[in-house]
């Protein structure tokens, strides 16, 4: 699985995460740290289980199945919301 969001979805980093546009609805999404650390991970090209172990490393009291789950999560999240693909 490839991760991308939509072209008509911008990105932009802030101080405490990223917000995404979507320019053809005009609604705004704000994503914390965390969000942020995951969607830049699966944008740069990581699998879904390889941002997971980011994620554990980087949160050492998150065990590996919780990490696997809020990246399917998050993944299903922004899929729903329409804002990314499988590419």
């Amino acid at each position: 699985m490839t991760f991308a969001l939509r072209p008509d979805v911008s990105a932009t980093d802030t101080d405490h995460g990223m917000v995404l546009l979507d320019e053809s609805t005009g609604r705004y999404w704000q994503l914390n740290g965390t969000g942020a650390l995951i969607l830049h991970t699966l944008l740069d090209g990581a699998t879904p289980g390889q941002t997971a172990r980011l994620l554990g490393e980087r949160h050492p009291t998150l065990t590996a199945g919780r990490a696997a789950a809020d990246v399917a999560f998050f993944i299903r999240s922004l899929t729903e919301a329409r804002l990314a693909v499988d590419a």
